[in-house]
């Protein structure tokens, strides 16, 4: 199963708070950018943040459990996001995960294509 463009305008639109929120349409799932880093996972209409600590301190606020879930078989386990129709929720733990995420990786030069067999 795919995640539905319609769960991705939904999510967009409880981020819409937040500036330089992006995405990538991969294989029929969505990657969710905040300032250009990796937040989140669209994955079969579930929102699945990065496990930094900070979204695990925010997700088990008010004596909430958190639980993983992979985003696709063989995959690492990432943060389950339910409250998802809490816009002032999802912008906060959007703001307080960012210090935490990775950086983006550098993107490798194309390989120029012009060799030429003889």
């Amino acid at each position: 199963m795919s995640t539905s463009k319609s769960y991705l305008e939904y999510i967009l639109d409880g981020l819409s708070e937040l500036e330089d929120i992006t995405y990538k349409a991969m294989m029929g799932e969505y990657i969710i950018y905040y300032k250009g880093k990796i937040a989140a996972y669209l994955c079969d209409d579930r929102l699945l943040a990065k496990p930094v600590e900070a979204a695990k301190r925010i997700l088990a606020e008010n004596g909430r459990e958190f639980r993983y879930e992979a985003p696709y078989e063989g995959a690492k386990p990432m943060l389950l996001v339910e409250e998802t129709d809490n816009r002032e929720f999802l912008c906060r733990l959007f703001k307080e995960m960012y210090s935490e995420l990775p950086q983006p990786k550098p993107k490798k030069a194309k390989k120029s294509n012009n060799s030429h067999t003889l």
